[in-house]
């Protein structure tokens, strides 16, 4: 069974920062690529940034140079800083990865995510 833990949403007013993590854990051979996406309000779910287990990173356009992606390959981990947040970037933050399990099945995981708000 693999597991995807996301921390770190909250309440944050317009131009403040917030970091999100998200670990992975269980029965895993490897952790390939990990990323998060972002769903508002009646609204799809929509891709922000993804790292692969060599360190290379993807960015949506509009969020390059606000969000920064990281990675700690010893503890299965990614990070997502927000900088100057707005309020349009309100939305819940869901953690994915694409891994090996014990079995050798490569399967994308999803987290149950954490909530961004940004409000003043």
């Amino acid at each position: 069974q693999v597991q995807l833990v996301e921390s770190g949403g909250g309440l944050v007013q317009p131009g403040g920062s917030l970091r999100l993590s998200c670990t992975v854990s269980g029965s895993i051979l490897q952790v390939n690529a990990m990323g998060w996406h972002r769903q508002a309000p009646g609204k799809q779910r929509e891709f922000v940034a993804a790292i692969t287990s060599g360190g290379r990173t993807n960015y949506t356009d509009s969020m390059k140079g606000r969000f920064t992606i990281g990675r700690d390959n010893s503890k299965n981990t990614i990070y997502l800083q927000l900088n100057s947040l707005k309020p349009e970037d309100m939305a819940a933050y869901y953690c994915k990865a694409d891994i090996y399990d014990h079995l050798y099945r490569y399967l994308p995981v999803w987290g149950q995510g954490t909530q961004v708000t940004v409000s003043s």
